[in-house]
């Protein structure tokens, strides 16, 4: 199956750094630094995971994690939270052109 296409990654950048701080799952004792990597994860994976659902991806996501973080301080139980937000973001959008459930998830 092809890829999905890929996400503006200067886009979601922007719109991340201005918004992850009024997200539910935001620490304040974590910048938006920590989280970049998390966002870019569900980014990247949605545009490559064409068919499949963020719950399918998920433990190969979290596997990865130690590998993609960078500096970020938040452990994969903290940072799932984030790529699934990036990740629903960009469903959304797609659900929004193409009406039904796309993505799989059952909205």
């Amino acid at each position: 199956m092809a890829n999905r296409k890929s996400a503006d990654p200067v886009l979601e950048d922007k719109y991340w750094r201005d918004n992850y701080a009024t997200r539910p799952y935001a620490r304040k004792d974590a910048s938006f630094d920590d989280y970049s990597p998390a966002y870019r994860t569900g980014v990247d994976s949605y545009s490559r995971s064409a068919g499949r659902s963020f719950d399918e991806i998920e433990p190969e996501l979290g596997r990865d994690w130690n590998s993609n973080r960078g500096k970020s301080s938040l452990e994969w139980e903290h940072a799932r939270p984030a790529a699934r937000d990036a990740w629903d973001r960009l469903s959304n959008t797609v659900e929004r052109a193409i009406p039904g459930d796309s993505d799989k998830d059952g909205r």
